[in-house]
This record gives C-alpha cells, structure tokens and sequence, in this order.
C-alpha cells in the first residue's frame, strides 16, 4: 500500500547496526538436542499465583509487575523525562533528495545545559504525503550521516567507534540498512539517533552518557537495579518521541519503532516502557531482546553479560548460567508491548541470536494478545526461510546473515500499512 497522500506519517526509529559477536566461543549451543529443558514463567499468573482471566486485570495488575520485574532484573530503572530538556530545530530543507523529501535535524537538549548531554535527531518526510505522516524510527550505530549519502547531513561528533571522528568518507557507509528513498515512496516518515550521541557503547562504569544527570548526591554508578546503556538507548527513543508530540509535520499516533541486534533489544524495552509507540519492531536481536533466554542456544546470558557488562542492569549478572531463576523471560517482554503489533525477524544464518528462540518468545506472547482479543502468530509452527506469517505479531526467518535488508523493510512495510489502517481495538 502506498501512504502517499494519507492522513497520517508513520515514523520509525530504527536501531540499526547490530553487532555479531565476532568469537563465537566453544561450548556455545548450536545443537537443538542440547538445549537444556526449562519451564517459562507464564505472563498470565500473577506474583500471587492468581490466573489473569480479564483485560483489565492484566492493565492494571499483571502488566505493571511484569514491566517492574523486567527493570529489576534485566534493564533497570531509568528516569522520566528531564524537566529542562529542550529541542532546537538546527536545519530544515523542504526539497531535499531532489525534491523528494523534507529533511530535518533537530537537536534534543537533555538538560539546561546547552554543552551537556544530547542527541541530534535526522528525520526525512515524504514531500508529497499528506501531513501529518507516520514515521519509523531507529537508532544507528555510525552517527546520522551513515544512513544516506546525502552531503547536507551533519557529520557525527564526540565518541565514534574505531576512536576516529567522523570523515567524510563516511558518509553513506551504512546505507544498503537504510533504504531512505523506499521507505519515502511508501509515504513513510524515517527518523535515526547515533546511538553514541545517548551513551557510547564502551564500558567505563557509566561515566560518559546521560547516566550521571539522574545521579543522587554522591552517586558515581547506577544502582544494581538502574539502567544499564540499553535502558538509557531506550529512554532516548522515548524523548525522541517527546518531540515528534510537538512536530505537527509528524503523525506521532503512528510511530514505529525499529531496531537490529543490540538496538532491537533496545526497540522491545523502549515499545515495552513507552505505549506512544504504536508499533515494535525487532530485527536479529537475540539474547536480551526476542531470543528465549532459557534456552542457552547462541549467545547466553553469561556471554553477553562477559562481553558487554554494561548493557543490562547489575542484577541482571545472577542469571549467568542461571537463566531458570530468572523471574521473566523474552516471551514476556513481547507481552508487554499487546496490544500494539509487534514484528519479530530473524536471519537463516545468524544461529547466534537463535532464531527458532525469537521464533517460540513470540509464540508465547500470545496469550496476553488473545486476552485481549487479539490474534498473535496464528500458526504452532516455525516458517520456512523468506515465508512471513503473523496478524498482531509478524514474524519472518530470511536468508542470509545478521544484517537488515531490503526484504526485512519490505516485511516492516507491509505490516505497517495493515495496522496503521485499522482500527484500534
């Protein structure tokens, strides 16, 4: 379906640029017969063992203790929204592309601070939509210039990976997972953040992002309990999204938000935290984002917990080769996000995030949908390769490795135009 001339934009934030781990350890799973047997918890039972039977109860009961287990044990605590942020529309061009698309760049202040922490929001819009327009928005990993080759985008500044600033070769370097011109001639809206412009993704115990401005007198680290960098990766999606509330350009009833790898999980945590998003989508994000924890297959919690320790909460390190104690699992972060749709894509040779696990956490997220009156996948069994299935969840298994591609956003797309058409239940 084309959006051109709608009445609404659908932004998406996309958290693109999901890292692989690069050594794939011994003893990794990669054998279905050694997946250990585990029960999951049931996000339909409360703390007290009472079974959730009704729509109301789940809002105001079984959801927020659900959510509050998820900051305790996985993401952490985060802040609301800062009292004295600001935003600063920094450029606007309305025939950028050739004419094709208005382009702007708007700068998010986190504090009264002009010289603290903050992030530079790139949004493009279709030029012949009708306004408002439904958006996807994401994070991406090489600053906001590496999605197009466009010369008029602002070269990322401070922390880049590899040390090195931002060149102008750069530009682009990322483009084939940002396909910006289909996306405008679906009549979409697409918005991006640098994730590093919210907190660089290295581990010096919380010093460099946004984390010191929540910190109490004499704090110098977040509690066991308190955001890690994906909680606050999420928690800027969400300002983000505080700003699309004052573009009158931008449908923000319809915003998508979208992220690979480590930006997918950290698009389930902001869809599970934020209910503005009005749709979740998760791209190859494994362990931490759609993968069943318990099922130890690829990357487990102890590897990503070794690898990356500043990811995820504290508390989230007593699940090291303890995943059964965990008082959730992925299937129950998906849960959270109903009644929205939610995507979930994984890639034929990506066994690292364990697809057939993305596969069965989306599957167990049903219940809550039927509670609800909804359809979820509307199928028992795992789809061939290139097949999307799903109603309220989507779900595909491509091709290829772990990356996004063409076929992924055509899925996303599709989607989008089905749910952004209907009504809300």
């Amino acid at each position: 379906m084309n959006r051109t001339g709608n009445h609404f934009v659908l932004v998406v934030l996309i958290v693109s640029l999901g890292s692989f781990a690069a050594a794939q350890p011994g003893g990794t799973i990669y054998d279905e017969s050694k997946v250990p047997k585990y029960t999951l918890p049931d996000p339909l039972v409360t703390a007290g063992g009472a079974k959730v039977v009704d729509a109301d109860t789940w809002r105001k009961q079984r959801r927020p203790e659900v959510l509050k287990l998820f900051e305790t044990h996985v993401y952490g605590r985060g802040p609301g929204r800062p009292a004295d942020m600001s935003f600063e529309t920094t450029s606007v061009d309305r025939e950028a592309l050739g004419g094709k698309a208005i382009r702007k760049e708007v700068t998010v202040y986190f504090s009264a601070a002009k010289d603290g922490p903050k992030m530079s929001v790139l949004i493009y819009l279709p030029n012949e939509a009708k306004k408002p327009v439904p958006l996807f928005v994401g994070l991406n990993f090489r600053g906001n210039h590496s999605i197009h080759p466009d010369p008029k985008i602002t070269l990322a500044t401070g922390w880049m990976r590899g040390g090195k600033p931002a060149t102008e070769e750069s530009r682009g370097s990322a483009a084939g997972r940002w396909p910006v011109e289909k996306i405008l001639g679906r009549g979409y809206g697409l918005a991006t953040i640098y994730c590093g412009d919210i907190d660089p993704d290295f581990h010096d115990e919380f010093q460099n992002g946004v984390h010191p401005l929540s910190y109490k007198e004499g704090q110098t680290k977040p509690a066991a309990d308190e955001w890690g960098t994906i909680g606050a990766w999420a928690w800027g999606l969400s300002r983000a999204m505080d700003y699309f509330e004052t573009d009158d350009d931008v449908d923000h009833r319809h915003v998508a938000v979208i992220g690979h790898s480590r930006l997918g999980k950290t698009s389930l945590w902001a869809g599970a935290r934020d209910e503005r998003f009005s749709l979740v989508i998760s791209n190859d994000s494994g362990c931490g984002g759609a993968a069943l924890s318990r099922r130890r297959f690829g990357e487990s919690v102890k590897r990503i917990n070794t690898s990356f320790p500043h990811w995820f909460c504290g508390n989230f390190k007593k699940y090291n080769d303890n995943e059964n104690a965990l008082p959730v699992d992925q299937h129950m972060l998906i849960a959270l996000i109903a009644p929205r749709p939610a995507y979930v894509a994984s890639a034929e040779q990506d066994r690292w995030a364990d697809p057939r696990g993305e596969f069965l956490a989306a599957k167990h997220a049903e219940p809550v949908y039927r509670l609800l009156g909804l359809e979820g996948l509307g199928t028992d069994e795992m789809p061939p390769v290139d097949h999307p299935v799903g109603r309220t969840i989507g779900y595909h298994i491509r091709t290829g490795r772990h990356d996004v591609t063409e076929f992924d956003w055509q899925q996303y797309m599709d989607f989008a135009d089905k749910h952004f058409s209907e009504p809300k239940p």
